[in-house]
């Protein structure tokens, strides 16, 4: 099952994509009770039914009449998910640890950070390049996790039963905010600045339940930049598992229906190729390296197989490229 979030009537609706059509499940219970209308509010009080929200869902997938359909074509679709909190898993892929400059924890326990709803844009939105921020901003694709069940110190054995199911984020980064460099040669990295801002978590399209992604360990994860094949991987290349991570985080926190945790990216960031910033990366076969970092009217295409695909363009800040235009940064060491 798919779920979804989109525009109707000037409101934000919750529905089930079904191929190239939206059931619009709110219009469709219109005339249930008061308790089945709250079910298909949104996402998070649908993840919370738990198995009854899922079975009035399969009854709409074979059974909702035409009036409560309408094409995915010229719909405009809005984040399936507006987490209260995502955490996160940084250097989390083989590859990707061994193409930058790391701290001494890299590779050798998950990276800890936190991004919040208010990072949190949809399909189409745009990723804000805001100067004063960054002049290296980075995209990543990665897998997310949605949780479904509740629960605090979790067993790795039994952590993807408290999995709902999973989407796309794209970890937009702040590289010169996040890695940080001593004169003596240390790098620490700042993940506050780094990672949390406005536009640094686009999430979409939809979220597909645990049933149909039985191994979330076998994925082919893909970023194109304007057509270009930055990166591509499997989901089997992660240091720490969806299990793994899930127990992990949950040592934290007691993990709540509609949290959202993020699990890395592999090699291929534009990071990767930043001599400044430490980057070593060569890339494999049909692969192209970056030569800059993201600027104004990139498109960026976040895949993930069995999810689909994420599309996103950046766009300049409108308070301050109006007077000026932007300004490519180059990466170090490269033309």
């Amino acid at each position: 099952m798919k779920i979804v979030s989109f525009e109707a009537e000037g409101e934000v609706r919750f529905g089930l994509l079904e191929g190239e059509t939206i059931i619009d499940a709110q219009a469709a219970s219109a005339g249930a009770d008061g308790a089945t209308r709250r079910l298909f509010a949104d996402a998070i009080a649908f993840i919370r039914g738990g198995e009854s929200a899922l079975g009035l869902a399969r009854d709409l997938l074979h059974g909702a009449p035409a009036a409560v359909r309408r094409p995915l074509a010229g719909t405009k679709l809005r984040a399936p998910i507006m987490p209260t909190t995502i955490v996160c898993s940084g250097s989390n892929y083989r590859a990707h640890v061994k193409e930058k400059e790391n701290t001494p924890i890299s590779g050798k326990e998950p990276e800890f950070f936190i991004k919040t709803s208010d990072c949190v844009v949809g399909p189409g939105d745009a990723i804000i390049h805001d100067e004063t921020l960054t002049k290296k901003l980075d995209c990543e694709t990665e897998l997310a996790i949605v949780i479904g069940k509740p629960g605090r110190h979790i067993p790795r054995d039994r952590a993807l039963e408290h999995v709902f199911g999973y989407t796309i984020v794209n970890d937009v980064t702040a590289r010169d905010r996040q890695v940080r460099r001593s004169p003596q040669g240390f790098t620490w990295y700042e993940l506050g600045r780094g990672k949390c801002f406005d536009t640094s978590a686009p999430l979409g399209p939809c979220i597909v339940t645990r049933d149909e992604i039985p191994d979330p360990q076998a994925l082919l994860l893909e970023t194109r930049i304007n057509g270009e094949l930055r990166q591509s991987s499997s989901t089997g290349e992660m240091i720490w598992t969806c299990a793994d991570l899930v127990a992990f985080f949950s040592v934290n926190f007691t993990l709540r229906p509609g949290m959202v945790i993020i699990t890395g990216t592999p090699a291929g960031t534009a990071w990767s190729t930043d001599k400044e910033l430490g980057g070593k990366w060569e890339p494999a076969p049909g692969l192209i390296a970056a030569t800059r970092y993201c600027l104004p009217g990139d498109e960026i295409e976040s895949s993930i197989e069995r999810i689909g695909v994420l599309r996103n363009r950046v766009a300049a800040h409108p308070g301050l490229f109006r007077a000026r235009p932007a300004r490519s940064v180059v990466l170090a060491g490269l033309p």
